[in-house]
């Protein structure tokens, strides 16, 4: 039997999104901050399939390609081309159908903006450098395509005119928050305009943390609504709070990119997350830059009765601390309970102002 395709199955329920590649392997050792681009599906295959099969055993029901910042441009531009855009997009896509197929999977082209636009080239050329992402992408048979990461609406509009050309689904999201695009289009009018241009999921992606997150699609919804368009809606925020940046949320803060985990958001606020996102009538939920196999687990075992089911990683794993209740410390057995977990409030363990505590070591 053939396997359900995306828009049967937000029909049908929820979807439970993948997390971020990018920041995940140059943790690992497998990408280059500032480049951010994706060698590692060449250089180390197996370590990109580890993280496909982490977050698959997660809950994941989208595996997307690792094809961030795979265009021409953007490759030049970040460190000389030593690989192909064909080849890099040939080995992402083998790699997440390896995966995928190992489960119930779907396969998502991802496309991301390039330099043509900034560069003030014009629609044919942006639409020429988005033309050759997909290209790659439906050689080799991806389930649907995300049109993601992009900030200024009329940039993504183009890309989504050219996406739905290749008669797939299309998921459209911008990294944007409540502030809009950085022209400043608001969230309604982006998604209001996102869904215009043939987008069949509609959101925002990256930037920023959940909560922020929240309240940018709640207002996506809100317009959506005032127009009559129906699109399903989409959420992939970042792992990591940043209550307080400007349009450019996590980028803004000072622990960019190498310093960011005294801000990492835990599994439990990921539960909160993904129950305020599917109440608020999100049916594809997933996360981006921080999110972790096991915050996608939250969001799996969150929404398990919806789902019908718990990712096959919950084997090792019982839901809010429970598995904890034997621990021969009653002071830490003590905590198997969802109160606890879902009041705490995580300390950063720093006694005093950033990194004072290590100026005697210097």
């Amino acid at each position: 039997m053939p396997k359900k395709g995306l828009l049967e199955r937000l029909r049908d329920g929820v979807v439970t999104g993948d997390g971020g590649y990018v920041m995940a392997l140059e943790k690992r050792g497998f990408v280059k901050a500032g480049n951010w681009t994706p060698e590692a599906v060449i250089e180390h295959p197996e370590a990109v399939k580890q993280l496909h099969r982490e977050f698959l055993l997660a809950g994941s029901d989208v595996l997307q390609t690792f094809t961030f910042f795979s265009t021409d441009d953007m490759l030049d531009i970040k460190n000389g081309q030593k690989f192909s855009c064909s080849q890099l997009n040939d080995n992402a896509c083998r790699l997440a159908h390896e995966v995928a197929a190992e489960g119930d999977a779907l396969v998502a082209g991802g496309i991301t903006h390039s330099q043509a636009y900034l560069q003030g080239k014009g629609k044919a050329e942006v639409q020429a450098v988005a033309r050759a992402q997909l290209a790659a992408l439906m050689k080799n048979k991806v389930d649907f395509l995300i049109v993601e990461y992009y900030n200024i609406i009329e940039e993504i509009e183009w890309a989504i005119e050219e996406a739905k050309k290749c008669g797939l689904p299309v998921a459209a999201s911008m990294c944007i928050g409540k502030e809009g695009d950085v022209t400043g289009v608001s969230p309604g009018d982006c998604a209001v305009r996102m869904a215009r241009a043939g987008a069949d999921v509609v959101g925002v992606n990256c930037l920023f943390d959940p909560i922020m997150t929240i309240d940018a699609i709640r207002l996506m919804k809100e317009a959506l609504d005032a127009q009559g368009l129906r699109p399903f809606l989409m959420t992939q925020p970042n792992g990591f709070f940043s209550t307080g940046t400007d349009r450019y949320g996590y980028l803004s803060c000072p622990e960019y990119p190498l310093a960011l985990e005294s801000r990492t958001v835990t599994r439990f606020d990921v539960h909160k997350y993904a129950r305020a996102a599917y109440d608020l009538g999100v049916r594809y939920i997933g996360g981006c830059c921080g999110f972790e196999p096991y915050h996608v687990r939250a969001i799996a075992e969150e929404l398990a009765e919806e789902r019908g089911k718990l990712p096959a990683s919950s084997a090792k794993h019982e839901p809010w601390g429970a598995g904890i209740w034997n621990s021969k410390y009653q002071f830490i057995s003590a905590r198997a309970n969802r109160e606890h977990w879902e009041n705490l409030v995580p300390a950063t363990g720093r006694p005093g102002p950033a990194s004072s505590h290590f100026k005697e070591l210097q």
